[in-house]
């Protein structure tokens, strides 16, 4: 059953205490990106068969392979992915920026350009768990940047093939290749390359602890999106919400990982014991029941507090994954929220419209890290360049300046190479 407590006769260490993995995987993880740098496609058939029992002739998925997954297709759920692939290309094409120039006419021009990176790789989680939204999210964002190639790595099952909903969302969202190979071994790959699979800039998605520790350790040889911790949600509800709904919301969080957080702040104790109940009875009827149930009993909870400004206080300082808030003129709260991935506003606001069909992104940052971190976006898919210009009538009125500052560092080279273009005017 799901804890309650009175903020005000607990510690903060017991309100604010985070769920935290606690299986270290980092030597498992270092031999397998080392196997994969040194020997490339043949480690990753050697993994494939041993952690997927797959015995592949191919680690590229054939166009044949996506078609026919796209023509088997149930129509119904092929229009739902192509209208959420329209909102998340809507949403995130606002997020585009082409940069700018100052020009004063003083005989100085600075500006910056923005980039896109020349290729991303996404990874997508298979095996029992199948996440199409996932590859919708993750893909677009980076079609939208202008990455020429975006290509994707997810697991296939034990007889060879990659999960159908998996490549008709890739078909639909328009990614460039797919390779069957998942884990650490798959983020080893689109570091570093292989004979087959081509070494990308930037590697983004979701997996398990060994894909988690993968991406810190190959960072810096390429950039990464975030390390993802388990899923979270809070909301945020006044006494007039309905109970059924929230434990429904609280629910759709808890069933995706025994170590997912569901937490419930409210001002109504009265609320607390309503939704505690509900959890109750929702719980047996979901078809992760047993995963939701441990995560609800072991990483569950809801707080209450004396008014709703101290649960926003509360809020702000969790710094949660998804935050709904479930009240009244929820537009008069947004202000007051600092620190929170993707809020949901109102009481028919469920946080799975994000998850799929809304537009916004749904690749979060967890674990308190919204303190400083923000959802993937076409700026994950970028880089900046900024350039100078001066005439030589410019660097004439800098040059000295220059030269003192260069010179209190200690650096002349540096000074002497702004003195010296100028040294002949002086003679």
């Amino acid at each position: 059953m799901i804890k309650i407590y009175d903020f005000n006769k607990v510690s903060p260490d017991e309100i604010f205490a985070r769920v935290t993995p606690k299986v270290d995987v980092s030597a498992i993880v270092a031999d397998i990106i080392q196997n994969v740098k040194s020997r490339g496609d043949e480690a990753l058939y050697e993994y494939c068969k041993r952690f997927d029992k797959a015995d592949l002739d191919s680690l590229e998925v054939s166009q044949q392979e996506i078609d026919d997954a796209y023509a088997s297709a149930d129509p119904e759920f092929v229009r739902v992915l192509k209208r959420a692939s329209e909102n998340i290309r809507k949403f995130h094409s606002k997020q585009k920026n082409n940069g700018f120039e100052i020009d004063d006419g003083n005989g100085i021009v600075m500006g910056q350009k923005v980039i896109p990176v020349d290729r991303a790789g996404l990874y997508v989680p298979g095996g029992t768990a199948a996440y199409p939204s996932t590859v919708l999210m993750d893909s677009i964002p980076a079609i939208v940047a202008g990455v020429k190639e975006v290509v994707m790595v997810t697991p296939p099952g034990a007889d060879g093939k990659v999960n159908p909903v998996i490549l008709t969302a890739a078909k639909v969202a328009g990614v460039n290749k797919i390779y069957k190979v998942g884990g650490a071994q798959a983020i080893a790959a689109l570091a570093y390359g292989t004979q087959t699979i081509p070494k990308v800039d930037k590697i983004v998605g979701p997996g398990n602890a060994f894909v988690a520790e993968a991406k810190k350790q190959v960072f810096g040889q390429v950039s990464i999106d975030m390390i993802a911790g388990p899923s979270e949600i809070m909301i945020l509800a006044d006494g007039e919400c309905n109970p059924k709904f929230l434990a429904a919301d609280l629910l759709s969080q808890a069933e995706h990982d025994k170590l997912a957080s569901a937490v419930l702040v409210t001002d109504s104790y009265a609320l607390a014991q309503s939704v505690s109940a509900e959890l109750e009875k929702q719980i047996p009827l979901l078809s992760r029941c047993e995963i939701a149930r441990t995560s609800i009993d072991e990483n569950g909870k809801i707080i209450v507090t004396e008014n709703l400004q101290t649960a926003i206080d509360v809020v702000n300082e969790i710094a949660p994954e998804h935050l709904e808030l479930c009240v009244e003129n929820p537009f008069e709260y947004l202000p007051k929220i600092r620190h929170a991935g993707s809020i949901f506003m109102g009481k028919n606001c469920p946080e799975a419209l994000g998850d799929y069909l809304s537009g916004t992104n749904h690749t979060l940052p967890t674990s308190g890290t919204a303190k400083f971190s923000s959802p993937l976006s076409v700026d994950d898919f970028v880089k900046k360049t900024q350039y100078t210009y001066y005439t030589r009538d410019a660097l004439k009125q800098v040059a000295y300046d220059v030269h003192l500052f260069a010179t209190k560092e200690g650096l002349t080279a540096h000074a002497k190479s702004a003195i010296i273009r100028i040294e002949d005017d002086n003679e």
